[in-house]
């Protein structure tokens, strides 16, 4: 009898895991510390974004762990992609943040990329923007609707993680826009070159909206930098519109079309706003490693599902990440695949003209 007993006792507690499993909450991480891979600086936006999620995802995961954000920069987050690229799943104390600078080399087939996106496990996928500004003297020079016109003689500065980076978005938007404006590579995150601006060292700089909202807003309030124009958002049709956390900014768009010699469709417009599209509707992604068990991705996912049906969430994350989408489970794969994937005559454009204009040869 107390074979029996005990028999139907583990039939039930197997039944319970399998059940838990089912609902996501397979995995118990109490007691664990979680670690979320940055490939950044802690300077930069995705920085921000991972320091905002952090505390709010120990809440919701299973025994409620400690999550700690760490830094692997180097190489524009090439350095940290392979490295979680060699990792498998152990027991889901590993997670990583990816971004545009991490998706555009792979897109780009850059041979320094060892990691491949198919063998991760999204489980977060988020959408940001990003405001290009000035400094007060220069942006003063603009024209109606942001035309770039009055400095287009003027010799700019900008530091860069690399072309092949999410830069390449304002790097080719500033040559549409017929500016001079001359890179510094290798810098380790976006906060670093937002520094750089600070020192006077660099005289144009963009930071993705997290970044834009805590580290140049103070900026903007004490007078040394301008505003500029948004990158813009995508609407239900696909096109772009003004961005929700910045609609009083211009977009790209329409400061090129204030702009001689810019023009918002053929080759280079197209090639632009598929990399843009690529780069910033699912920006940032969490990912779990290769090998990754069915009822630790639904955990996770469960978990950050949770995150934003917090009463205080649209508040909170409107002040620190902007207002953007935050996509989980279908729409998070749906999105992972739209950010790494673009039309072949728009790869081909981008790597001519990175071969050309930085000499930067790909393939």
């Amino acid at each position: 009898m107390l074979r029996k007993t005990m028999g139907a006792l583990a039939l039930s507690t197997a039944l319970v895991g399998m059940q838990a499993a089912a609902d996501g909450h397979g995995i118990d991480l109490s007691g664990k510390t979680v670690e979320w891979i940055i490939p950044f600086s802690e300077t930069g936006g995705s920085a921000k974004w991972a320091n905002f999620y952090a505390p709010l995802l120990s809440e919701e995961l299973p025994g409620n762990p400690t999550v700690v954000v760490t830094f692997n920069p180097g190489a524009g987050s090439t350095k940290g992609a392979n490295a979680f690229q060699d990792m498998t799943y152990e027991d889901g104390t590993t997670i990583f943040g990816s971004s545009g600078s991490t998706q555009f080399p792979y897109l780009l087939s850059d041979p320094r990329v060892r990691y491949e996106y198919s063998d991760w496990n999204v489980v977060l996928a988020s959408g940001t923007g990003g405001v290009a500004y000035l400094p007060t003297d220069l942006a003063g020079r603009l024209g109606d609707g942001g035309n770039a016109s009055g400095i287009a003689g003027e010799d700019f500065i900008y530091g860069s993680q690399g072309a092949t980076r999410l830069d390449l978005v304002p790097l080719l938007a500033w040559e549409m826009l017929g500016l001079q404006v001359e890179p510094v590579f290798g810098i380790e995150g976006r906060g670093d070159g937002r520094l750089m601006f600070e020192r006077g060292e660099a005289n144009i700089d963009y930071q993705t909206s997290s970044s834009y909202l805590s580290g140049v807003t103070p900026l903007v309030d004490a007078g040394t930098a301008v505003p500029w124009f948004s990158f813009g958002a995508l609407d239900t049709d696909g096109n772009i519109v003004r961005d929700p956390t910045f609609p009083d900014m211009p977009t790209f768009k329409e400061v090129c079309e204030a702009t001689d010699g810019c023009e918002t469709s053929g080759e280079q417009w197209d090639a632009w706003k598929a990399f843009f599209i690529a780069g910033f509707p699912a920006q940032k992604m969490v990912f779990l490693p290769a090998g990754a068990p069915d009822d630790a991705i639904a955990t996770f996912t469960d978990a950050f599902a949770a995150i934003q049906e917090r009463d205080d969430f649209a508040e909170i994350s409107a002040a620190r990440l902007g207002v953007y989408p935050q996509l989980t489970g279908d729409a998070a794969q749906t999105a992972l695949t739209s950010a790494t994937d673009v039309p072949e005559v728009a790869k081909d454009f981008v790597i001519n003209w990175l071969s050309d204009r930085y000499g930067v040869v790909l393939q």
